[in-house]
Formats: C-alpha cells, structure tokens, sequence
C-alpha cells in the first residue's frame, strides 16, 4: 500500500491487514526505523509524488491513500495514473481541498463564510469593506488552525501573510469571520449517503489551542443534543451530496451560531489526532480499517454501531510541562485515564498544538466528562 504521509496508528493497521506500507512523507520528516520511505521537497506536488513512485519501483501495488488532508488530491491522481482502485477523480477531490472552490460550490441555503481569493496587491481595507473587520485569513487549501490568522488591522495583514512572501494568486483566501463555537463531525459516507457519523466538541476552540491553549474534544452524547444532531446530519448530506463526495471517511467541521449551523470546512480524510481512537472506544467503528478497505476498491463494509453507547470518550493533547517537572505518573496519580502517553524527557518530540502526549478520559455522563478534561487541562497548564 503505497501511504502519503505517516501515522503511526494507520501503519499498526495496514499491518494488521497484511497489507507493507511504502510511505511518501515531506522532508524534513523521518518515519521510525526499519519503515520504508521516500521523501519529497513537496507533499503537494503530484508530479513530484508519481516520479517517487516510479522511481520506487515497487511490484503488485495494492493502493493507495493518503493519511492527512495535504494527500488526498496527489493519493486520487496516484490511482488515475497507475489504475488503482478507490477514488480517481482529482478534480473532484480538489473540491475538498481548496476553501474557494469548496465554499462556492454550495447550494445557497446553506450557510457558510464568504470566501474569496487574495490575489497579490489585495489591501486590508479591500478585504475589510468586503469581509468585514474581522476576517480570516488562512491557504486555500488548508492547513488547519496553525495556519488561520485572524486580522483586525493593516498590521495583523501584513503579519498574516508573511508567511506566503511568492504566494499565487490562489494560494490564499479570505473569509468572513465566524464568532462562535465550533464542532465537527466525523463520518463515513457511502453510496450518495452517510452511513455512519458522530459529532464531537471541543473543550477550546482550536484557534485558541493553536495560540498556546491546550486541544481537547469529547464526543457529544446524541441524547443530549437530539436537535444539534439533527441539524448536523442535514448540512453534513446537502454539503457532502453538492459535493459529489466519493465514498468515503471525512471531516467536516461547521459553527454553532444562533441561527443553526454554519458550514466550516470538510476534508476527505481521516480524523486527525486521537478522534480515530475515541470513536473505536466509543462505537467500535474502526475508521483506518474503513479507510483500507475503501483504498482497495472494497467499498465501504457494513458498520455496526450502537447509536447511544454506555460510555462517551474524550481525548486532550498534552503539552510539555510547566516546570518541567511532570511526569506520566504524576497524571495517573492525579486521575483516572483510559489511556496516557506522556514522555517527560526534554528532547520530546512536540507535535500540532504544542503536543508531546495524550491522554483519553471517558465517562457515561457528559457533564462529568468535560469537568474531567477541564481539571486535566488545569493540571497541564500549571504542572
């Protein structure tokens, strides 16, 4: 199976399906010892990825896909070119990854941030009179919260773009800013349907995170939220059906404002993060295995899950400790986990948002399980 980018957690599942990954990964980025890899200059550039695939010269492919949103248009033209099974459609797939496109082609009733291109020579007060004072910018083809900036002024323009100094005229958007709470759903859609979905809250907003606060999402329990899950469900299937969404697992996130939900952004993808492992603790539903199974041609497998289950999970991304003091076990000490990984050693790897471990917490009742993330959050910020 041929696999743009690394994970670990999807390399333990190719290999429980028998299947040897051969990984594509962006330099300056280096898989574990003994993994098989290639790196390229751009994990992007379709060009560049089939020439390491060719050069590879590796016999009886049985796939590929891809394990992160910047993948998936290089894993659809991967299987195009080398008649693969899964999702050819590179055009389709470019839907998914730039926010113009993807934004605009929307039916009009539902609701979205406006969003336009800034071209070279776009002035702050352009943008402003446009958008509104606030607005966002962040790269057409995401990237995450780490990469959203939210300007306020000429000043905060000029910092927000610094980072794309040769950009083209359609490597950067802007969208009106959206002051509410955000949510995501994770799910699978198969045959013009979904077929299995959760949804799932953040204990801080993501941007919030990205600027040093600590990541955390727990699953919302559908009894509690039987409107909210509703709600989800319709935008989710008119956004995935205008979208002429391939079968697939995706990642749609979207706003809870007044008025109902609006429409954030939706990636053909696997959960980032831990939300994979917390969704299997929750339901049982496997979404590496699903992904597999789709990048084989197997078409989505039937999914069994229980839709109220006894216990909800959540997962809090783990930042280095204050006083570089804290271990693991002072966390295991201080609460009850499901899991933990927790290296205390200073050369700890740092990840998005600032993460050198986890920890999964779960609880039958929802309110107990926010306080549980809230006293751990707490703990990490002043350990």
């Amino acid at each position: 199976m041929i696999v743009i980018g690394y994970r670990d957690d999807l390399d333990l599942a190719l290999r429980r399906r028998g299947l040897t990954p051969f990984y594509i990964v962006p330099r300056p980025a280096v898989p574990p010892q003994g993994i098989d890899f290639t790196s390229v200059s751009d994990i992007e550039n379709a060009h560049e990825i089939l020439r390491a695939v060719l050069a590879a010269r590796i016999e009886d492919v049985a796939g590929v896909l891809s394990c992160h949103e910047m993948g998936v248009f290089g894993a659809a033209y991967l299987r195009q070119q080398l008649n693969l099974p899964g999702n050819p459609d590179s055009k389709r797939v470019l839907h998914f990854r730039d926010k113009y496109l993807q934004k605009n082609s929307l039916p009009p009733h539902v609701r979205r941030a406006h969003c336009r291109y800034v071209p070279s020579g776009t002035t702050f007060e352009e943008l402003a009179t446009e958008l509104g004072n606030p607005f966002v910018i962040k790269p057409a083809n995401g990237g995450g919260s780490l990469r959203t900036t939210i300007v306020r002024s000429p000043e905060d323009y000029e910092q927000a773009l610094n980072p794309f100094p040769d950009r083209s005229d359609v490597a950067v958007v802007a969208e009106s800013f959206i002051d509410a709470p955000e949510i995501y759903v994770d799910g699978v859609w198969g045959d013009g349907g979904l077929r299995w979905w959760t949804l799932v809250g953040y204990h801080a907003s993501p941007l919030s995170a990205a600027q040093g606060g600590i990541m955390a999402a727990y699953i919302l329990d559908r009894r509690l939220h039987a409107a909210l899950y509703e709600q989800a469900e319709t935008l989710a299937t008119d956004a995935l059906k205008s979208l002429e969404a391939p079968d697939c697992v995706f990642h749609l996130e979207m706003f809870k404002e007044a008025e109902g939900l609006t429409f954030g952004e939706c990636a053909l993808r696997l959960p980032g993060g831990l939300s994979p492992r917390c969704n299997e603790l929750t339901y049982g539903v496997n979404l590496f295995d699903i992904e597999i199974s789709l990048a084989l041609g197997e078409g989505v497998p039937p999914i069994e899950a229980d839709p109220n289950p006894e216990r909800f999970h959540a997962h809090i991304l783990l930042r280095p400790s204050t006083n570089g003091t804290a271990t693991q076990a002072d966390f295991e000490r201080a609460f009850q986990l499901d899991e933990i990984s927790y290296p205390s050693t200073p050369d700890a790897r740092v990840g998005p948002y600032g993460m050198v471990g986890y920890a999964i917490v779960s609880d039958a009742d929802e309110a107990t399980l926010q306080k549980k993330i809230e006293d751990i959050v707490r703990f990490n910020e002043v350990c």
